[in-house]
């Protein structure tokens, strides 16, 4: 074999750390790129925050063609005090809609979880066992089952693997020892905590309540037995089981779903998350106008004490200072190409979806990432890293940019409509049904046909389940 030398001349695309820093930012959301500059402003010296009082200072030199702009950057703060009530995430009991068939849609009440301070489920309940009147033994075998509780409260494990795990460390340790200890966690507070299943939770608490609470006894017949026919709303054979009329099985209803299907949870530690808006949408002179939020903007510059003595030294060295003001350069330019982006695509979503600023979700129309990267002239890809996790605040309320993105659904005069739109009018079909009579998933297929949108039974089934809407069986009021 012949070794020889050949040239080639070729072209490949090089990701230059100026890009890759570029693309990397764009892709963090507001919180993250503030973690990520703090980073920044630790490794690098030549970078630093701008003053507020040398911001505030600037500002007021600002020219004239600004003002209006600047006005409207002034309403910001107070806007973003009221988003962030709007952008408390809260979490929803579905385990306790599983059985209660995923939401009331009568009158009967829901239960609202809320939150206990000063300590976890399993501090609570060892306050109580150390004070309890057991013995040594009795409270070894408590506190173990404590431990395997989960965070709703209840028993994670059957008690014969329990037994099993615990025979190694307990010498002759009956099984029967370890049920009368679960006796005594299911009398501590909070009532209903360390039981095996849903049922004998909702069956404890009504257990404790007073002996003439009214609908109590059938409500204890009804958890006890019959819950998964309670939860299919069979209201006849739920009647010819329990023996019982309309108004009685109602009350017991009602009764039920006043109680907490999760005990333990109450004594979680809830985690807020907070949202920052990036832009604002505002309705100026019949237009909508997209605008950043100052607020989230970090303002940053270079260090001007160390950029002075690199200027007069650079003769004599200071690489590594050179590099880091090449870097703090870069940072503070990608940092507004940040924002700039950010800008003009939720300026091109606004132009496409100002009907739906103006009516609503049932006003949204088809959009793809392909009409905004050609609007905006940029590759699909960055327009998914700017949509992502990235938030803007309208008057109806607050939207993460990727929401205004939908597939499309033929319409029987030939145009689209987007599945957002169809979302919102099947939500507006079940608000307004019967109670007695919901509409079926193919029912609503057919009144969406009559407004002229051709979507398929299973379509529609799809839809509904993205809104955790039970169907038409689960919804019907006993």
């Amino acid at each position: 074999m012949k070794h020889s030398l050949q040239l080639k001349i070729g072209q490949h695309l090089t990701l230059t750390p100026q890009l890759q820093q570029s693309i990397r930012l764009l892709q963090l959301s507001t919180l993250e790129l503030n973690q990520e500059l703090e980073q920044m402003l630790q490794d690098n010296p030549l970078l630093e925050r701008e003053e507020e009082d040398e911001a505030a200072f600037a500002a007021t030199e600002v020219p004239a063609h600004t003002a209006e702009a600047e006005a409207q950057s002034t309403e910001a703060p107070q806007q973003a005090d009221n988003s962030e009530s709007e952008a408390i995430t809260t979490l929803d009991d579905s385990d306790w809609n599983d059985y209660s068939a995923a939401g009331s849609d009568d009158d009967d009440g829901e239960f609202t979880q809320g939150s206990v301070a000063g300590g976890s489920l399993r501090e609570h309940l060892i306050s109580q066992l150390i004070v309890s009147p057991l013995t040594p033994r009795d409270r070894i075998l408590v506190a173990a089952l404590i431990d395997d509780l989960d965070e709703s409260g209840f028993l994670t494990q059957p008690l014969e693997d329990i037994t099993a795990s615990l025979q190694a460390e307990l010498e002759e340790l009956e099984h029967e020892e370890l049920e009368t200890a679960l006796k005594h966690l299911q009398n501590m507070e909070p009532t209903g905590v360390g039981s095996r299943n849903l049922a004998e939770c909702l069956t404890l608490q009504l257990r404790a309540l007073p002996a003439d609470t009214p609908a109590r006894d059938d409500a204890m017949r009804l958890t006890s037995h019959y819950l998964d026919l309670l939860a299919a709303r069979d209201v006849g054979k739920l009647k010819k089981m329990l023996g019982i009329d309309d108004f009685a099985l109602r009350a017991a209803r009602t009764l039920i779903l006043s109680l907490n299907p999760r005990p333990g949870a109450a004594f979680g530690v809830d985690e807020t998350h907070y949202v920052i808006p990036d832009v604002y949408i505002r309705k100026v002179k019949g237009m909508w106008i997209a605008s950043l939020n100052v607020d989230a903007m970090p303002k940053l510059r270079v260090n001007r004490v160390y950029a002075d003595i690199l200027s007069r030294h650079r003769e004599s060295g200071g690489s590594q200072l050179a590099s880091q003001l090449q870097e703090a350069r870069w940072l503070i330019k990608n940092v507004q190409q940040r924002f700039d982006t950010i800008l003009r695509v939720s300026q091109a979503i606004v132009d496409r979806q100002k009907h739906f600023f103006e009516h609503g979700e049932v006003a949204m129309r088809p959009l793809v990432l392909r009409e905004i990267a050609d609007a905006v002239e940029l590759h699909e890809s960055t327009i998914s890293r700017v949509t992502t996790q990235k938030f803007m605040m309208t008057p109806r309320g607050l939207y993460e940019l990727k929401y205004f993105f939908g597939s499309h659904v033929s319409t029987d005069s030939g145009g689209s409509c987007s599945s957002t739109a169809i979302r919102a009018l099947i939500k507006q079909l079940i608000a307004a049904e019967s109670p007695k009579k919901p509409l079926s998933d193919g029912q609503l297929a057919e009144v969406l046909g009559q407004q002229g949108i051709v979507v398929a039974r299973r379509t529609v089934a799809k839809y509904r389940e993205s809104m955790q809407i039970a169907p038409a069986n689960m919804r019907k009021t006993l």
